[in-house]
């Protein structure tokens, strides 16, 4: 914790990678990885008929994206080159990299904004604090690899599967083992429903449901080809993709077949879904390049979704996040927006993170206390900077 050190579990870029700023009253992201060490990233301007116009392509890493995640500060992409990179939304910087893990990162996910849980083929789960980015804790997960895991939405449970065929059920409060099932076949994806009531375990072309409250399975879906990604658009509907074009929509509770549509000409690798003020949206990546995104209405679900914009990467996607700014930050963004051009000129684009002897902050640019919002004092930004540090 010493002035201007950095954590061993932290990689630091020399020269931090500028992703430039956003245009004003944008607060959407499309986030796509691929085979060819890139993390691209589309603007998306709903309120301009859905237009989407390319933000940044970074080259991330030094062997092929497996996996990204988002939250409303954060992106972070995994690779089979073993780190994780960090990229600050807010600051439209790289953050540096996280070097915790020997072997492929398989799978990512973070708990609101204040952790990230990480999952890999070394057979760790890794617990990661978003303040600091240190490794909270590291558990052996499993005998094989880590190859999903999902965290229930009181942020008290997770869930993990691996290549040693169990399911297992981990008490993040004590960062210990609860429960573990035995699979008959290895399970590739596990993901909880928005409130928690049910969770699914893929097994090739399975999709298997189960009950929280009882630990049982409610039922099974069956799909013709093995099963790539799934996610829930409500409760009650799951939407589900696989090795080829179509996605199909699912009754959780009678396990049929409610819609499916033809998203794409090649296999789908990812999708990805969200709900932005009245739309639920589903977001599709494919093997033909193209990411696309998708207005459902759960009320007419038998109806096809339409299309609300798409673009074409001309890369080959692996894996897929939107990256949505909170509406706090996007009204002081707007605030903050107001001063002329000169005052604006004044601040650095990107701020230094370092100490003064006194060890407060020499410069820095941080993310505001919501306790003290209604304050604009810059030495208590500066404050929330050296906070972030310890």
């Amino acid at each position: 914790k010493g002035g201007g050190m950095t954590p061993p579990w932290i990689r630091r870029p020399k020269d931090p990678d500028r992703i430039k700023a956003p245009p004003q009253g944008r607060a959407m992201e499309l986030i796509g990885g691929c085979y060819e060490q890139i993390l691209f990233g589309f603007a998306v301007r709903p309120a301009e008929n859905w237009a989407v116009v390319p933000d940044f392509t970074q080259h991330a890493h030094t062997a092929s994206l497996s996996a990204v995640a988002v939250n409303d500060r954060y992106v972070v992409s995994g690779s089979r080159d073993e780190t994780i990179q960090i990229y600050d939304m807010k600051k439209r910087v790289e953050y540096g990299a996280l070097l915790q893990h020997n072997g492929t990162i398989s799978c990512l996910e973070f708990y609101g904004r204040t952790h990230l849980l990480s999952g890999a083929e070394d057979g760790l789960i890794c617990i990661w604090s978003t303040k600091n980015w240190e490794c909270l804790k590291s558990i052996k997960a499993h005998k094989g690899h880590v190859t999903s895991l999902s965290v229930h939405p009181s942020g008290k449970l997770a869930l993990s599967v691996g290549t040693d065929k169990t399911l297992r059920t981990w008490n993040l409060v004590e960062g210990r083992s609860a429960f573990i099932k035995n699979l008959k076949q290895n399970a590739h994806l596990v993901k909880w429903s928005p409130s928690g009531e049910l969770y699914v375990v893929v097994i090739a072309n399975q999709v298997d449901i189960y009950r929280l409250a009882t630990a049982s399975l409610s039922g099974t879906i069956i799909t013709e080809k093995r099963v790539s990604s799934v996610r829930f658009i409500t409760d009650c509907i799951l939407a589900v993709a696989g090795d080829e074009e179509f996605v199909r929509l699912y009754d959780c509770e009678s396990q049929k077949c409610l819609c499916e549509f033809k998203a794409h000409e090649n296999r789908i690798k990812d999708i990805y879904s969200f709900k932005r003020e009245d739309l639920h949206i589903l977001v599709t990546a494919s093997s033909d390049g193209y990411i696309k995104m998708w207005s459902l209405d759960p009320d007419k679900i038998k109806s096809s979704p339409s299309l609300l914009c798409e673009v074409n990467t001309k890369a080959r996607l692996t894996c897929l996040a939107v990256w949505l700014e909170s509406s706090s930050e996007a009204k002081q963004a707007s605030d903050e927006a107001k001063p002329s051009s000169s005052q604006v000129s004044e601040e650095p684009l990107i701020k230094k993170r370092c100490r003064t002897d006194s060890g407060k902050t020499a410069e820095g640019d941080g993310q505001e206390d919501p306790k003290k919002r209604k304050s604009t004092n810059v030495q208590q930004k500066k404050k929330k900077i050296l906070q972030r540090l310890k």
